[in-house]
């Protein structure tokens, strides 16, 4: 199942979700009928099943929860030593514009820190700490208005023919 913001559960939600588990374990040992459970707890008979099979088999500590699915490779320290490498600029790390794409912060993630990891990585890993694609809200310093408005009132006009 795929969750919000692309991060997986919080550790929050997931000491809930495994509170429910073993409540869930607690009834199973009194011997409660799967629909029941499901009911009253609000999940899925599947899911009831899925959590009787593994107490079955493991007891209460079955239903534990077994942590995150996969560690993340850039640890939340060495994100801020990246975001701070980012408000450097592309300009200071030597690409010519003024853009970050994806490819060049896993290049610059490669060459910080030594971690290989795919574009998809690097959009979840910057997802997850609140950047997004869009552009800035705010003006570029080196932004003309004059210019600006000059080029709306005689070039594109001529554009849009």
């Amino acid at each position: 199942m795929r969750y919000a913001q692309g991060g997986g559960l919080t550790p929050e939600r997931q000491r809930f979700r495994e509170g429910i588990r073993f409540e869930a374990g607690q009834r199973f040992e009194r011997g409660e009928k799967t629909a029941a459970i499901a009911r009253e707890l609000r999940v899925s008979e599947r899911s009831v099943e899925r959590w009787r099979h593994a107490w079955r088999h493991g007891g209460m500590g079955g239903l534990a929860s077994s942590g995150a699915a996969k560690l993340p490779k850039v640890s939340d320290g060495q994100f801020a030593a990246l975001e701070a490498e980012l408000a450097r600029g592309p300009a200071a790390h030597g690409w010519e514009d003024q853009r970050w794409t994806l490819q060049r912060v896993r290049e610059l993630i490669a060459r910080t820190f030594g971690v290989v990891c795919s574009s998809a990585a690097v959009w979840r890993l910057m997802h997850r700490h609140g950047w997004s694609w869009q552009c800035p809200a705010r003006r570029a310093l080196e932004r003309d208005e004059r210019a600006v408005e000059l080029w709306k009132k005689e070039v594109w006009p001529q554009v849009e023919l």
